[in-house]
């Protein structure tokens, strides 16, 4: 029996250009261990601290592991999907990877929906060791099951949003400067930027700016969540925006070199 096999050229799916580039940034984040460790060992490090962090910052009424642990959570987001994921794509940039893809068939939206599916898998990680952690140190989460929906529903949102504006700088920057303004922005948003802190313990002038941050909505919401309840809509709609906005600007201005 005679087969012939016929040619069939032409560009992959979508769905598959987008898999396969999720596929290689876990591989790239498998051997930068280094830049693993340290977006599990500084949320891990301030997660064990905080439970003390009373007698340093007033974090107002109630446990402060319960305060602590959902900020921690959201430092873990936003470190993986905003300072990491800028420093790893500038220098990507930088040495010429990126330059090859974008000789490839793969998009400026592949890309960015590959990069953020490869770093949603590593925050399921994160946030489980994290959240066992917080258990063991006392955490006492309430809301049952639909805390860890919203929690689903809240990283997604912010994952996008950071992840996006951690492409933005980028795509857009030279990779020294991608180093220094992601690590800047970082430094800020972990001190004044309402992820550690809760809104409350701000001037009422602050919370108001606050509010409209991704690192403010995402750390708030998360309180509100594990406190029994839901986020706001202010939260889910600020962080939406975020992820909108700074996606299609991402998706115009990202430049392959």
């Amino acid at each position: 029996m005679n087969l012939e096999l016929s040619p069939r050229p032409g560009a992959a799916t979508p769905t598959a250009m987008v898999r396969a580039q999720i596929s290689m940034e876990l591989r790239l984040l498998a051997r930068n261990g280094e830049q693993l460790l340290l977006t599990l060992v500084i949320p891990l490090l301030l997660l064990v601290f905080g439970t003390h962090s009373d007698k340093v910052v007033d974090l107002g009424p109630g446990r402060s592991i319960d305060i602590v642990a959902p900020g921690v959570l959201a430092l873990a987001i936003m470190s993986t999907s905003f300072t990491s994921l800028a420093i790893a794509t500038g220098f990507e940039r930088r040495y010429g990877a990126l330059k090859r893809l974008g000789a490839s068939p793969l998009p400026r939206s592949g890309l960015l929906l590959g990069k953020i599916g490869a770093i949603v898998l590593l925050e399921i990680v994160q946030l489980t060791v994290l959240s066992l952690v917080a258990l063991a140190l006392g955490w006492e989460p309430h809301g049952g099951v639909s805390s860890i929906g919203w929690l689903v529903v809240l990283a997604l949102l912010s994952t996008a949003a950071f992840g996006s504006l951690a492409l933005l700088i980028a795509g857009t920057l030279r990779a020294e400067a991608t180093l220094v303004v992601a690590n800047l922005v970082y430094v800020l948003l972990l001190t004044g930027g309402a992820v550690l802190v809760p809104l409350s313990r701000y001037p009422d002038g602050a919370q108001h700016v606050l509010r409209l941050l991704p690192s403010g909505a995402l750390g708030q919401g998360l309180r509100d969540v594990f406190d029994g309840g839901a986020p706001g809509v202010m939260a889910v709609s600020v962080l939406l925006v975020w992820s909108l906005v700074a996606g299609s600007l991402t998706a115009r201005t990202f430049k392959w070199e």
